[in-house]
């Protein structure tokens, strides 16, 4: 049998970016391979959603290069701030619709094929059955299930995250990240999250940015160190395992 080979999505080369005068990103080289659940953390201002930016291509590179590798790659977003009403009435189903971006019909609405595809991406959250359910009724892991719902309706290699699980509750964000740990056997996933020990139990590469990057393969990590009781890895040895002073 062959050995598997990796196959890079995204290769970022001396990538930096600052805002005015404020350098945020310093010569950043980071590669993404195909399958990576990759995590991404750092302190506040140390340039994480500044990167997902750039890779978005909501901003552009000021120095250094991104190239998406072979294949045309489809991403799906789901953003730190899902900005949604509450008190709205819109459906669950009618969100992930939104994730459709320009297929909408002005003056008809969603065709089937849309409809059946908005509903097979709630099945893949376990959602299908809050379909027809308000947003406003869904407990905040719900209703993050359906942002990620809506992310899947472009029928994406690779997804992003920024923040996935803030403002929900520890059962959950174990949830959430299971739920990301079954999509990663058919995409890539990039997570950023500020939450250390619960993303790195799932995730099999971390980047740790503070306007540079330090990176490591969790499988080497976690042969390195022992899980702690509770199964996660506490942040002194994390950033130790980076070369990072805590």
């Amino acid at each position: 049998m062959l050995p598997n080979k990796t196959m890079t999505l995204i290769d970022i080369k001396n990538l930096s970016f600052g805002y005015n005068d404020e350098r945020v990103l310093e010569n950043i080289d980071l590669k993404i391979e195909k399958d990576d659940f990759m995590a991404i953390i750092g302190p506040n201002g140390g340039g994480k959603s500044t990167l997902l930016k750039l890779i978005l291509g909501i901003l552009k590179p000021q120095a250094g290069t991104i190239d998406f590798i072979g294949d045309p790659i489809t991403i799906g977003y789901v953003p730190q701030n899902i900005n949604i009403n509450t008190n709205f009435p819109v459906t669950a189903i009618e969100v992930v619709l939104m994730g459709h971006g320009d297929t909408k019909r002005p003056l008809f609405g969603y065709g089937k094929s849309e409809t059946m595809c908005a509903l097979q991406a709630l099945r893949e959250v376990g959602m299908e059955e809050y379909a027809s359910s308000r947003i406003g009724s869904l407990s905040g892991g719900q209703r993050q299930r359906v942002m990620i719902a809506r992310a899947l309706c472009s029928h994406p290699s690779v997804v992003i995250l920024d923040e996935p699980t803030s403002n929900i509750d520890a059962n959950g964000q174990k949830q959430i990240y299971g739920l990301l740990k079954e999509l990663n056997k058919t995409m890539t996933i990039i997570v950023v999250s500020h939450d250390i020990s619960i993303t790195i139990e799932y995730a099999n590469k971390v980047a740790y940015i503070n306007r540079t990057l330090s990176f490591h393969d969790m499988k080497q990590a976690k042969s390195r160190f022992s899980l702690h009781p509770q199964g996660h890895f506490c942040e002194v040895e994390l950033l130790q395992l980076l070369g990072k002073n805590p």
